[in-house]
């Protein structure tokens, strides 16, 4: 094959690299590969079509290739030069051929499918490598062969020949070897095309005329160093000295006698291995490639060779084109039509008397017997699933992209699969390019980012699974749009807002409302930013407007960064806090019982003993869980600030009986991306368990699994991506109702795909019979999510961050925005838009329902250039709380309720009756890094005679484990402040744990 000097000389003049590229798209500057003891550089983008421009050894890699990885094969194989496309292909050789020029560097812009830093050429484009070993010289036309003399490069066509008489030639074909045939056949012309075709004639026929002799581009098959014409373009040479005799008309071959027609035998119907057959000849590249597979150029290719090579690799059709290609599929592709059988002469490379096609004609062999041939694809714009309409071929931005996330389905890319795919993570708006890319986003994506539609015949690409479809075509997108609404999200007229509320003194990691009204604060103590930190706060919410008395100075004694917390069921409604930052932190029992009221300072304070309590193993990023039995679950986490895992769980109080920790191989598995697994309390007394994008539920007496659940749905792009710190999502239950009969339904909100933060809410419900994820989008994307219950059984979903994971300095581009989820709406329809702040809240702050229906907003410590350290306290007034209507209060005449009991409460409504008035329960929770452990939301059963009201209980410890809750009535929309009860008692007496000397116990019994 040609070498084309110029081109390789125009690339070293380009050698400095530039930067392009756009995600998965690339846009970086060319690797400059490391590898002991080569030197290849970037040469350049380089075209490749037809012919191969490198046609040695090659391989492809669909998920692993990289520019080293090519390279290192190249030279490991002693080629010069490296070649990489498509993303996962890799071609060698030792010149840049068959008419590969230098092309403009951003066409190579796919990442390569293992590295999606590097660049792996693209569509019919190659980014080249190349060590400095300059390629032999290009092949040049030979001017002169004895007597015979070059007239130049001639145009030619099978129609109407220039050269009209064919020869063999024998040996290998040069330009000496088809000149001696012409000459002993007489002949004063003789001409070379398509590298192994040799013509001749007396006189130049057919107004065959002289064209530029770049088109005579194709080494001789025989001798690489001369030129043998090309396609339809004849090398001529004219005899200036005397012929023997007069044109030999007779028979015989290239050595004498009658030359006749070109002795190659169109069909090769013997010693072909069964069960394949000769198909028929087929026209190629009228309207594209018909055959998706080619192999590398062949000098010595044969009929079998080939058939033999596509049968190794599964293959049902063999073609063989231009006497040296190897092509390979199982159909045809891009309305291949059959062609005249004496159009496919050219002779194969390596069997000189066998036909392997000709010049866009393909010889086809079949396995089965038959031959699909496809028709030319077309849109698809009708059977489309859902409300998906067509729109037409839209183009991209200059170097940039109209959505923005991308899949690529490297064989097996459909428009339906791309429309579902697109659909199920809710993106109205989809976009198939090159082939093999699906693309989503939305509508605005569209009117934002594209110049506008272009010329349908520019999407031209078919669809790699799909080849009676088109996909798009170069930097063209085949647009689908969704017709109705996909995402109803609502924007209602009154929103809430946000206030500020008080300046706060630290950071809080833990936040906790106590049955005392206050609020308590923990901290980072040890490793704190504020040197005079005591480590424990409390807030009298009564207090707010007096600074110096709204904050009571609390004690621990170690570090409870990234600790878990919950609240007790026993009398004193005791604050539990476990594990902790490192070393005998992270073995950390730390409890405190709320005293004082409103106004009144308390005494109490944090209570820790390391020698006395300890948990059994040291746990950094743990989670707790009051089980229906009244003891304290506590799973996970890690050994020490981002140590190794600590796959295990245990129970408090510990047993007796040595160590009684278990451990889970599925914590094992997961870590680092399992920590503050999500726990929740299931109707049947089963164990919910959500962990990195995986759940389970659990036997709560063994721990076995008792069901291992489908996996979270992530992001559009990737299956991997998570809702557990660090890609930290937050989960809540759905409320419950009598008669408690429902399947509970578990709500996941929020996470990341690795750094890009995830734009959806997920929820199952764990015990149906077929439990399976439904998805549902947010106007945003959200990491680091806190969702707090609402009286109303709404849940507020506020701060967070648009990118990035949990930790420090791992986020940025805050999310200011609150939303409402309402599970009593359809889905789709469930979430609000609300209103924003000003204040960048992501690592460590919280939500937490306060004692008047609203929402406390505190902490961010992102340490983000920046995003200060936020010790200011928001509040979030909800919609029900801005609408001007007056809250409800009332009494309830016991605190202390039994499993089923029915308890008196007397109500005030201010604007309805009790026939729309509710009744609310909302689990008391300790809440860190925006998992509400132990969050909870039922509406128990009422009836009232005027305003004196029953209230029966929830009827198990499975329903409602034991302990405290705050009790709610709702007057229409509008909640009262709440009040404390407990439901279902201390059954596992924890009011007598720890019997410690330096730990107060409240004791057990009624209240």
């Amino acid at each position: 094959m040609a070498a084309l000097t110029a081109s390789i000389t125009a690339a070293l003049a380009l050698l400095a690299p530039s930067t392009h590229g756009s995600m998965i798209r690339a846009r970086q500057a060319p690797a400059t590969p490391h590898l002991p003891g080569t030197n290849f550089t970037f040469l350049g983008c380089f075209t490749d079509q037809g012919a191969r421009s490198l046609g040695g050894a090659t391989y492809t890699n669909t998920t692993g290739m990289t520019v080293e990885s090519c390279v290192s094969f190249c030279s490991s194989q002693d080629f010069n030069f490296a070649g990489l496309e498509y993303a996962q292909e890799c071609w060698c050789g030792d010149e840049i051929a068959n008419g590969g020029t230098n092309a403009t560097e951003s066409d190579c812009n796919f990442a390569c499918t293992g590295d999606a830093s590097e660049i792996c050429g693209a569509g019919n484009r190659l980014s080249v490598y190349w060590n400095g070993v300059l390629p032999p010289p290009p092949p040049i036309t030979v001017p002169s062969v004895g007597d015979w003399v070059s007239l130049g490069c001639f145009n030619d066509s099978v129609d109407a020949r220039v050269l009209a008489v064919g020869v063999n030639v024998d040996g290998p074909f040069t330009v000496e070897s088809c000149t001696t045939a012409c000459f002993n056949n007489n002949f004063p012309f003789a001409g070379m095309e398509y590298a192994g075709q040799c013509f001749c004639d007396t006189q130049i026929e057919n107004g065959g005329t002289v064209m530029p002799a770049t088109d005579c581009s194709m080494a001789c098959n025989g001798n690489s160093s001369e030129l043998c014409g090309g396609p339809n373009r004849l090398n001529v040479y004219n005899f200036t000295g005397t012929l023997p005799g007069p044109p030999n008309e007779g028979g015989g071959g290239g050595g004498g006698g009658n030359p006749g027609p070109i002795d190659v035998a169109p069909v090769n119907k013997t010693g072909l291995p069964a069960p394949w057959t000769y198909g028929a000849c087929y026209v190629d590249n009228a309207f594209g490639r018909i055959m998706m597979t080619q192999l590398p150029d062949n000098q010595n290719v044969t009929v079998q060779s080939c058939i033999a090579s596509c049968d190794a690799q599964n293959f049902t059709l063999a073609g063989l084109e231009f006497s040296v290609q190897c092509f390979c599929g199982n159909t045809l592709i891009d309305g291949a039509v059959t062609a005249d059988e004496d159009t496919c002469n050219m002779a194969c490379g390596g069997a000189s008397a066998q036909a392997c096609g000709g010049p866009n004609r393909l010889s086809v062999y079949t396995s089965t017997g038959n031959v699909t041939a496809l028709p030319v694809p077309t849109p698809q714009n009708a059977s489309l699933p859902g409300q998906w309409e067509y729109k037409g071929c839209l183009e991209e931005p200059n170097g940039a992209r109209v959505f923005p996330y991308q899949l690529i389905y490297t064989n097996n890319n459909t428009i339906e699969a791309c429309l579902n795919q697109c659909a199920a993570f809710g993106y109205p708006a989809a976009g198939a390019e090159f082939g093999d890319e699906c693309w989503c986003g939305d509508i605005t994506d569209v009117q934002n980012n594209s110049p506008g539609f272009s010329d349908e015949a520019e999407c031209n690409i078919a669809c790699s699974g799909d080849p009676i479809h088109l996909c798009g075509g170069e930097s063209r997108l085949q647009l689908y749009q969704w017709s109705g609404v996909m995402n109803d999200w609502k924007t209602p007229a009154i929103t809430g807002r946000y206030e500020f509320f008080v300046p706060g003194v630290v950071v809080p990691l833990m936040v906790t409302l106590g049955i005392n009204g206050k609020v308590t604060f923990v901290e980072k103590w040890g490793t704190s930013e504020f040197t005079n930190s005591t480590g424990a706060y409390e807030l009298d919410l009564s207090l707010v407007d007096d600074f110096e008395k709204t904050w009571r100075t609390m004690h621990v004694k170690s570090d409870v960064f990234c600790s878990a917390g919950i609240v007790l069921p026993d009398k004193g409604a005791r604050q539990l806090v476990v594990g902790g930052w490192s070393l005998d932190s992270t073995f950390g029992v730390r409890l405190y019982t709320p005293d004082g009221s409103p106004g009144v300072n308390g005494t109490n304070d944090w209570e820790e003993n390391f020698d006395e309590l300890k948990l059994q193993r040291g746990r950094w990023y743990p989670s707790s869980l009051v089980m229906s039995n009244g003891s304290v679950l506590v799973v996970g986490g890690e050994v020490g600030s981002n140590g190794s895992p600590e796959p295990t769980l245990e129970i408090l109080p510990t047993p007796e009986g040595g160590p009684t920790y278990l451990f889970m191989d599925w914590l094992n598995r997961t870590d680092p991306n399992n920590l503050y697994p999500f726990l929740h309390m299931l109707p049947s007394g089963n164990i919910f368990v959500g962990y990195y994008n995986e759940a389970r539920i659990l036997n709560p007496v063994t721990f076995d699994t008792i069901k291992t659940l489908p996996n979270m749905p992530g992001s559009v792009t990737s299956f991997l991506a998570g809702r557990t710190y660090p890609l930290e999502g937050t989960a809540v239950l759905f409320p419950q109702y009598p008669p408690y009969t429902d399947p509970v339904t578990v709500l996941v909100c929020g996470g990341s795909n690795f750094g890009i933060a995830l734009d959806n809410c997920v929820h199952i419900q764990p015990e149906a019979e077929n439990p399976q994820w439904v998805l549902e989008r947010m106007p945003s994307k959200r990491v680091m999510t806190c969702m707090s219950a609402l009286p109303d059984g709404t849940f507020l979903i506020v701060n967070g961050a648009q990118q990035g994971v949990a930790g420090f300095g791992l986020a940025s581009d805050p999310n200011l925005s609150a939303l409402l989820y309402d599970p009593s709406q359809p889905v789709g329809s469930r979430i609000s838009i609300l209103n924003t702040t000003i204040v960048a809240r992501l690592y460590h702050s919280e939500a937490t329902l306060l004692p008047d229906g609203r929402v406390l907003i505190s902490g961010s410590d992102p340490e983000t250039p920046g995003l200060p350290e936020e010790t200011r306290v928001e509040v979030y007034i909800p919609p029900y709380l801005a609408d001007g209507r007056q809250q409800p209060s009332f009494t309830v005449d016991q605190q202390d309720w039994d499993y089923g009991g029915q308890y008196t409460i007397h109500v005030d409504l201010k604007e309805g009756t009790t026939e729309t008035m509710r009744v609310s329960l909302i689990a008391a929770t300790s809440s860190t890094h925006g998992n509400a452990m132990g969050m909870r939301t039922i509406f128990p059963e009422f009836s009232c005679n005027g305003n004196t009201c029953t209230v029966t209980a929830p009827p198990n410890a499975f329903v409602s484990p034991p302990g405290w809750h705050q009790l709610w009535v709702l007057d229409g929309p509008t909640p009262s402040h709440s009040n404390w009860v407990r439901i279902g008692g201390d059954p596992a007496e924890l009011g007598n744990w720890p019997n410690l000397p330096d730990f107060t116990r409240p004791g057990v019994g009624p209240l």
